[in-house]
């Protein structure tokens, strides 16, 4: 072989080798999507193996290699042979990476009952408009008044208001909170960035209010920004768990807590909940200054109705 080719050759399977396979990129991390990415590439004895640990994770992670060939359909070293083709060093290692995928939880590894059925989209209908009315009705009944109460006179007297969430649900709850809030005159922000939460908080002082929300108690970034414009003698509200880390630093927690179902494949139904807290925080918060409220939001009804599509009946915006 000529020298020019010897050395290009040289080069392509020293970029080959160094350049990981899609597979590979996944195997330090989540097995259970290695699997299923990788069972269209392996043999039909090994994909059988593929479609009954996905089929039961957590049989796959306690049975023996002997049950999981029978339950497979395949002999004992296919099953071998299969977690190699996965990326693993052996049915041992198979089976840790199983049990860390299902810390998940069995809801992100297994369908719901009825799907794919006729009976799927009554029921679905039926569950999602429950889990609505049951977080609802976890609010109510997990709050108390005189700390509510509490809050919106800390609210309706502030200099200034900031709301934090970070995550999903507890986003939009910080959105909605200067959603309600300025339309009450109330100098109101929300953040959801991090590194933004603690420079707020940072320019806060004791005639200030901060809102912190999230719904399990536990995020980092929201209880670090709380605690920051808590040392500077800002007031922190939290709509949280209670018991969690963020309600215990909080100087009114504002407790709730709605038990996610058993079905990923809907929206969680707790943002019913923080929206319901909200509200009620609003109202209340209204209420300590009815005359300057209702004349801040007589102000915004005039410039509305001066559009064209301006509606009376209509809600104080849109």
């Amino acid at each position: 072989m000529p020298r020019a080719k010897r050395i290009q050759t040289a080069k392509t399977a020293g970029t080959a080798a160094s350049t990981p396979s899609r597979r590979d990129a996944f195997v330090a991390g989540d097995i259970v999507s290695v699997i299923r990415q990788s069972a269209p590439d392996l043999s039909p004895s090994e994909q059988r193996v593929a479609m009954a640990l996905l089929a039961d994770v957590e049989f796959a992670i306690h049975a023996s290699n002997a049950e999981l060939a029978r339950s497979a359909g395949v002999s004992e070293p296919t099953v071998t042979r299969f977690s190699r083709s996965v990326g693993c060093r052996g049915v041992r290692d198979l089976k840790v990476r199983l049990a860390q995928a299902m810390a998940v939880g069995r809801i992100y590894l297994e369908l719901p009952p009825h799907v794919g059925t006729d009976l799927a989209r009554p029921a679905l209908w039926r569950s999602v408009f429950q889990e609505i009315r049951r977080a609802i009705a976890a609010a109510e009944e997990g709050l108390q008044r005189e700390d509510v109460e509490r809050a919106a006179e800390a609210i309706s007297r502030c200099s200034k208001l900031a709301a934090f969430g970070v995550g999903g649900g507890s986003t939009l709850a910080a959105m909605e909170v200067q959603n309600r809030f300025f339309r009450l005159g109330i100098a109101v922000s929300h953040s959801s960035d991090p590194r933004l939460m603690r420079m707020i908080a940072a320019t806060f002082g004791r005639d200030d209010v901060v809102v912190a929300i999230s719904t399990t108690g536990m995020a980092k970034e929201v209880i670090e920004a709380a605690g920051i414009a808590k040392q500077y003698g800002a007031l922190v509200v939290a709509i949280t768990k209670p018991h969690s880390r963020l309600a215990s630093i909080a100087d009114i927690a504002l407790g709730v807590h709605v038990p996610e179902a058993p079905d990923a494949l809907k929206p969680t139904a707790s943002r019913y909940a923080l929206l319901a807290v909200i509200d009620l925080l609003a109202a209340s918060t209204a209420y300590c200054k009815p005359l300057e409220a209702q004349t801040r939001m007589r102000r915004i009804k005039y410039e509305l109705l001066k559009g064209a599509d301006g509606n009376s009946n209509g809600p104080l915006g849109d």
